[in-house]
Parts: C-alpha cells; structure tokens; sequence
C-alpha cells in the first residue's frame, strides 16, 4: 500500500484531470436526489436517466410518494435492476420522512441512515451533493480506483476506504476527489483494460515521495 503521500500525489494527480467533474445525474431538490441514489444501487447512470423524469413528474414530494403504492413505483421503474426493492424503499423512506421529519429530507449522517434503503455511501452522496457538506462516498469505480493503485488494501472494506482518502486529503477535497474518481474509473481506470499506463504523471516521483509502507 502506498504511503500516505504517495497515495495524495496519486488522488491530486487524478483530481487534475478532472477538475471539473460534477454529479451526472440531474435533480432539482434533496428528495429527488434521495430517489435517485436509491435507484443508482448496482444500476448504470443510463438506465437511472431513462426512469427520472416520469418519476419526478409523478412523484414530486413524499406526499405524493405515500398515496401511491410500492407497485406503482415498480411500473415507473421496472427496466432499473432490482426495481421491486428499490420501489418499496422510495415507498418506506418517503413515510419515515413524513413521519420523522415533516416530509423534509435530512441532512445529518446518522438521520439519513435511519432511512429506507440509503446506507453510508448514498448518505455521503447525499450530505455532499445535495448539502453541500464534506463528504467521501465509497462507489464501485472509487473502490476499483483505490485498489487499483494501492491506495488502500486489496482487500479494503468501504468504510476502510472511505477512512483512508478522508486521512490522506483535506475535508474541503472530500467531494471533488470522490466526483474525479468515479471519472477516471469510468473512463481510464476501467474494469477491463485500463488505461492508466497511458497518464505516467500518476506514477511520476512516486520512488521520491517513499513509495511504500
């Protein structure tokens, strides 16, 4: 694994070539957001945009969501994989936000976990993005990334990973390295084939900076 300065000089490095990544999918509030993370759980980014609008359309609000019924939701969202939980979890977490928090979504960590269907990494996602608090979440390309490059162990759980980059880097960073990583895991840093012999600036100095603990 690498030492905590090599592993920031890679995580700025990939920081670099993105600095202006930005959350791909589009909301106009909290309670959106909070559907779409729910929706984005082993689901590609495509098939989340195919659903949303119809969804926000006919759901706007809790309310709307707590007089329709679990199989409705699924009629909305039947080509998403997983589409029977996912829709009894928006259906679940929009009563406990009326009931709980007077149909507003929360924004601490221990309060959003208490909802339906959003663990760690969709509490992050939403304590950064929609509330602009700092925030690392832990996604499958931010994993890949880590392991990738030694930024963490093989065998790294989330919450280990999540721990190591917020050690390693600055809090005002926390959001902008989880949006670069999942870029450079999408695009560089792929499952199959990854490019990232072809960014040597990844690499550069590393033997300088004491590569290895």
């Amino acid at each position: 694994m690498l030492t905590k300065e090599a592993a920031q000089h890679v995580v700025y490095e990939i920081m670099k070539l993105y600095p202006n990544a930005v959350p791909t999918m589009h909301y106009q509030n909290p309670f959106q957001l909070l559907m779409v993370v729910i929706l984005s759980a082993q689901a590609t980014d495509e098939s989340v945009a195919k659903v949303k609008d119809r969804l926000f359309e006919r759901y706007p609000n809790p309310q709307a969501v707590s007089e329709s019924s679990p199989e409705e939701i699924e009629s909305y969202i039947k080509t998403i994989g997983l589409y029977r939980n996912k829709a009894k979890y928006i259906y679940k977490s929009s009563h406990q936000l009326l009931e709980t928090f007077d149909g507003k979504v929360p924004n601490t960590r221990e309060e959003l976990q208490s909802l339906t269907g959003i663990g760690p990494k969709s509490a992050n996602i939403l304590l950064n993005v929609a509330f602009n608090q700092d925030a690392f979440a832990v996604d499958t390309h931010v994993a890949r990334v880590c392991k990738h490059h030694k930024i963490v162990e093989e065998n790294a759980t989330p919450k280990q990973i999540e721990e190591r980059i917020t050690e390693i880097i600055p809090a005002k960073y926390w959001g902008r390295a989880h949006q670069a990583m999942i870029s450079f895991g999408r695009e560089i840093c792929s499952p199959r084939n990854p490019k990232c012999h072809e960014h040597p600036q990844l690499y550069e100095n590393l033997e300088e900076i004491n590569l290895m603990d």
